[in-house]
């Protein structure tokens, strides 16, 4: 069988898998999502807590619970790395320093899991498991929410309610994240991921001198990574490690384990606003970006020049044989359109606009599928514009599941989609104005620059993964992603969630025959082009600076 072959028949089989647990996962979350029955775990936690699970919030109470919450968390995974060198189970390794520990808790709470440091030789059981794994529930959990909360929005009549924060991040931890983690990491040990807390080993030898390695709970860690769309690794190789992925199959699994929940929301979302056909309409939209994306970065990657590329079957470089070009660029595709991060090849070296459209996948917003949560809410906001846009051009007022998209609306539609270019931007173009930071790119040239664009790139999209080849680990670096990070998580949020009290305080206006059929095809075309304009508008200058200028030259 020839690697191109291999590399469909596995997306075939990946696409059939997603298409079979659709309508279960998206039916069970939106009635985990509905209900008015609460479990007696979750009731303690409530208590826990101080929360009144019953009690409807607006918008502006939802928006203090998601960051009350969000600074606790930073706040204890701080402390947990600072404290490090004197808690049990540390393997020997000494407290993070702060610069580090902020970057890091920054980065796992935002659903990030931006790594600038070697996971191996930096943290111990823990900070792994009591920390790092735990925000990769929460921060999970956190997205799905603020993504029911929108719904609520379209759902809502003249309330201006969006339920209980409290309520969602519990019954998303308790009732879909922890049991389908559960299930995912008892796949993963059959399959050879290792899941203990042994210390530090030497193993063999090489080049003359022993390996040393650690074990830890990787295969519940790698479930949660990539269910929840998280991506911070055990190891520094990340997915790419056989401990994390020891086989094409579990590769094809965790991937699998990436796209369930984001593209299943879309099914949650048709289900709680009354009409499963505006899901399947944003499902479509998803699907077909995702699809055209991984078309795509297979035909750069296979598209091999040379005798070398050609016995290799493709541009090899940077990526595991066990896996291949195809599952790589399945991989890679799948990690950069969510917000996972996770990789199980190295993304600097792709080819030139294999690299390129990695990044392109960030700047699309990441949602096709996204993140978990953050996909549907981002695909909804994009949704509304182009709404507008159809609008304008037959002279109607723009309408959206029944709501009228007004001035208010499509200025909060607006900040969402500019507040993450302008950090994106703005940050490269300080890193690179600046005398000491472009010390810290391996590589000159356009190449270099796509270091540091990709870098930025992915901690504003909160999606987590490097291109490589850039030492991030210093003062600026650590300090202006941790910003990036944080303010490309909790501004956007507070637009969508200021959006979603505005769509819940309006009646519904009725279906007419001038309404725009936003379940068509016609509708999904008009928003996949609204998707791609809107980024190659942004994005077009910096991408011909770096990945386009670097891919032509080659």
């Amino acid at each position: 069988m020839g690697p191109v072959l291999a590399g469909v028949l596995q997306l075939l089989a990946l696409t059939a898998a997603l298409a079979l647990a659709y309508v279960p996962a998206g039916t069970y979350m939106a009635r985990v999502y509905s209900s008015q029955r609460h479990l007696r775990v979750e009731k303690w936690m409530y208590r826990a807590v101080g929360a009144d699970p019953d009690a409807e919030m607006t918008w502006t109470a939802y928006v203090r619970g998601v960051l009350a919450f969000s600074v606790v968390g930073v706040l204890f995974l701080y402390l947990l790395m600072r404290l490090q060198g004197v808690l049990p189970g540390s393997l020997g390794f000494a407290s993070v320093d702060p610069a580090q520990s902020f970057n890091t808790a920054v980065s796992f709470v935002t659903n990030t899991d931006w790594q600038s440091y070697y996971g191996e030789q930096t943290m111990g059981h823990v900070v792994q498991t009591a920390g790092l794994a735990v925000q990769n529930f929460l921060s999970a959990a956190v997205g799905m929410a603020v993504a029911v909360a929108l719904v609520r929005g379209f759902a809502g009549s003249r309330t201006g309610d969006l339920g209980n924060f409290w309520a969602d991040l519990v019954r998303g931890t308790v009732r879909i994240l922890l049991p389908a983690a559960a299930i995912a990491a008892l796949v993963l040990v059959a399959c050879g991921v290792i899941q203990n807390f042994s210390g530090i080993h030497e193993v063999g030898q090489f080049m003359g001198g022993s390996q040393q390695w650690n074990g830890g709970a990787v295969a519940s860690q790698e479930a949660i990574k990539e269910l929840g769309t998280n991506g911070g690794g055990y190891f520094n190789a990340n997915s790419a490690h056989p401990f994390e992925n020891p086989t094409p199959f579990t590769n094809l699994f965790e991937i699998f384990l990436m796209l369930v929940i984001p593209f299943s929301l879309t099914r949650t979302f048709g289900v709680m606003v009354g009409n499963v056909k505006q899901g399947h309409a944003i499902l479509a939209t998803m699907f077909t970006i995702w699809l055209g994306f991984v078309a795509l970065m297979m035909w750069t990657e296979f598209a091999h020049h040379g005798p070398a590329l050609q016995a290799a079957g493709g541009a090899m470089e940077g990526k595991e044989v066990r896996f291949g070009v195809g599952s790589s660029s399945i991989f890679a595709v799948s990690t950069t359109l969510t917000s996972t991060g996770a990789v199980d090849s190295f993304h600097s070296s792709f080819t030139g606009l294999g690299g390129g459209l990695t990044m392109l996948s960030m700047m699309l917003g990441e949602i096709a599928p996204g993140g978990t949560g953050s996909g549907l809410y981002g695909m909804l906001v994009l949704a509304i514009i182009a709404v507008f846009v159809a609008g304008l051009m037959v002279g109607r007022t723009p309408e959206y599941l029944g709501k009228k998209i007004g001035a208010r609306e499509m200025k909060l539609a607006a900040c969402y989609i500019l507040v993450t270019p302008a950090l994106v931007l703005v940050f490269t173009a300080a890193s690179l104005a600046l005398p000491t930071p472009p010390h810290s790119m391996l590589n000159p040239g356009a190449h270099g620059f796509s270091e540091i664009l990709y870098a930025f790139t992915s901690a504003a999209n909160n999606n987590g993964s490097a291109f490589a080849g850039l030492n991030a680990n210093t003062d600026w670096f650590t300090t202006t992603t941790g910003l990036a990070m944080l303010l490309g998580r909790f501004l956007p949020m507070i637009f969508v969630l200021a959006l979603a009290g505005s769509l819940a305080g309006q009646r519904p206006v009725p279906v007419t025959a001038g309404t725009l059929r936003t379940e068509k095809p016609l509708f999904t075309g008009l928003l996949v082009g609204a998707v791609l304009i809107i980024t190659g508008l942004t994005y077009f200058p910096a991408l011909a600076l770096g990945p386009l200028a670097e891919g032509l030259a080659s």
